[in-house]
């Protein structure tokens, strides 16, 4: 099957619901987050902060999507399982998460796929559905969904997107390269609808440097590391929110997400 990598990509979905969740020093009580990747290393890892963070004396419900059949195995710093729901979804099949994201307030869109020295029509079709498109067609439907529903007495809905350090630097991985960087394309291209102050949703990009995991094995950072950095500057407010030990993609991402809201709001109409 053509797409039997997704597993190993982490192409799954996990919910924590009736939690606590705290974003931008405010407590919402009752909210529901969504990450996709849920079973690769920096989903995994962003399920366990959200646990250790929201878990105290909090009721949550831990609810998986995922293209593959082998268990998720979530378990606190003390070895204690994380109990987790999971079921199954396929790239291609965003609109069969409607029911789901009808009840999400925090949407996390994470899963991706390496495919490092392929060039085929197979794997770059393959590159950018998984990468690129699949997160764009879930934040579309999530709009969809934000605008269909009552909004009152609900957080403002979040979309964090992993578009990736590989969105302006090399990542020896052509087809990652090109794919996370059509996703930035339209991150930044739909934010000027979705987004803002007038848009249905807050949208936050993250931009993560080299980590651990079945992407990069070889990566500098661990996966924990990552997503308590990621966890500790969405409660500072940030919508650009960059992990990396490379000190020149704090200076270069920021231009970089400017000039091409500028580029774009300014070359194109509502």
């Amino acid at each position: 099957m053509r797409r039997q990598g997704l597993h190993h990509a982490g192409a799954s979905v996990a919910v924590c619901a009736r939690a606590m969740v705290t974003f931008d020093g405010s407590t919402v009580a009752g909210s529901t987050v969504a990450i996709t990747g849920a079973s690769g290393s920096f989903g995994q890892a962003l399920l366990r902060a959200c646990w250790r963070q929201h878990a105290n004396g909090q009721t949550m419900q831990l609810v998986a999507l995922t293209s593959g059949q082998r268990p998720l195995d979530l378990r606190d710093a003390a070895g204690e399982a994380i109990p987790v729901e999971q079921v199954a979804w396929q790239i291609g099949q965003e609109s069969a998460l409607r029911s789901l994201l009808e009840r999400v307030d925090v949407l996390v869109l994470n899963h991706g796929i390496n495919q490092q020295q392929a060039r085929s029509h197979e794997a770059t079709e393959l590159a950018l559905e998984v990468n690129a498109l699949s997160s764009w067609r879930l934040l579309e439907l999530f709009a969809e969904v934000v605008r269909q529903r009552p909004a009152a007495g609900r957080p403002r809905p979040e979309v964090w997107i992993n578009t990736s350090e590989a969105e302006i630097q090399p990542a020896f991985s052509p087809l990652y390269e090109l794919s996370k960087r059509l996703l930035g394309n339209l991150v930044s291209l739909r934010s000027l609808d979705l987004g803002g102050a007038s848009g249905p949703l807050r949208i936050r990009r993250l931009v993560l440097g080299p980590f651990r995991s079945a992407l990069n094995p070889i990566g500098l950072m661990g996966a924990d590391f990552v997503a308590s950095q990621v966890l500790a500057q969405a409660r500072l407010g940030c919508n650009l929110i960059i992990v990396t030990p490379n000190p020149l993609t704090y200076v270069l991402m920021p231009v970089h997400t400017l000039g091409r809201w500028v580029y774009f709001r300014a070359l194109t109409r509502r």
